[in-house]
């Protein structure tokens, strides 16, 4: 069975296999998925609103302040994290105060919980406003999907909206510094394990220089019908195979697996 959509701003904290205790931010609409991409392996289930631009879908979106006010209520609290995040039921780079709500919530951090980091899951398609991209470096862990090595696999796995490229996704990628990249292997068909495939993408690891790559595959129920899950043995083999050809750290991670 697919998640269920958050329908609230906060949700968590949740138990990560990569960040431990984390508290997420869902800044996206709570009924119905408002996503650039239309990923095959989304465990959310297909996108309904397929878009770049999330400006006429704004009332369905939740209010900067409202947001704000719920992340400086929860710092203040006595709930448990390690980390705030902005994730959530789609894209959360889309919202239109994105910039500006990491700033805000950069702040509260500072003043509340100055030893909590602050993450961000992204798909990538966010770097295409100069204000996403100008606030990353504010951020402790900025993660950024790259699931293909080439075009033609991008976009049968990732399904993007209109006007986001392979190549425009890479460009932006590889002008940021101290960011983290994460990547879904799967198998079956569609399938990005290939060896051509996975060289491509050892290349495009080498050019943006990452700090760490996180790789995983799919442990609950997918819309994707023909695609399957990567072993662990896998797993650990391309991130051995990719740490000696990028020169990159890359972690796998996977269930049962201390992290």
């Amino acid at each position: 069975m697919l998640l269920e959509m958050h329908e609230s701003i906060l949700y968590g904290p949740i138990d990560s296999r990569r960040l431990g205790k984390s508290l997420g931010i869902n800044l996206s609409p709570y009924k119905n998925k408002l996503c650039s991409f239309n990923c095959i392996y989304c465990h959310y289930g297909w996108t309904k609103r397929h878009t770049l631009d999330s400006t006429p879908y704004i009332d369905d979106l939740p209010k900067a302040d409202n947001v704000v006010a719920a992340v400086e209520q929860a710092m203040k609290s006595p709930l448990e994290f390690a980390y705030v995040t902005f994730s959530g039921n789609g894209e959360p780079t889309l919202h239109p105060d994105f910039p500006e709500m990491v700033e805000k919530v950069v702040r509260l951090r500072d003043k509340y919980r100055p030893e909590a980091k602050v993450a961000l899951l992204s798909n990538s398609s966010g770097l295409l406003y100069d204000g996403v991209r100008e606030v990353i470096p504010l951020l402790n862990l900025p993660v950024f999907k790259i699931d293909a090595g080439t075009e033609d696999v991008f976009k049968i796995i990732n399904r993007p909206a209109e006007g986001m490229s392979f190549d425009i996704l890479i460009e932006k990628l590889t002008s940021l510094k101290d960011i983290y990249i994460q990547t879904v292997m799967i198998d079956g068909d569609p399938c990005n394990i290939s060896k051509e495939e996975l060289t491509a993408w050892f290349g495009h690891l080498k050019r943006i220089r990452p700090v760490e790559v996180h790789i995983y595959s799919i442990d609950r129920p997918v819309p994707g019908e023909n695609i399957k899950l990567v072993s662990p043995q896998k797993l650990e083999e391309i991130a051995k195979r990719g740490q000696e050809e990028a020169g990159v750290i890359i972690r796998a991670f996977y269930p049962g697996k201390n992290s």
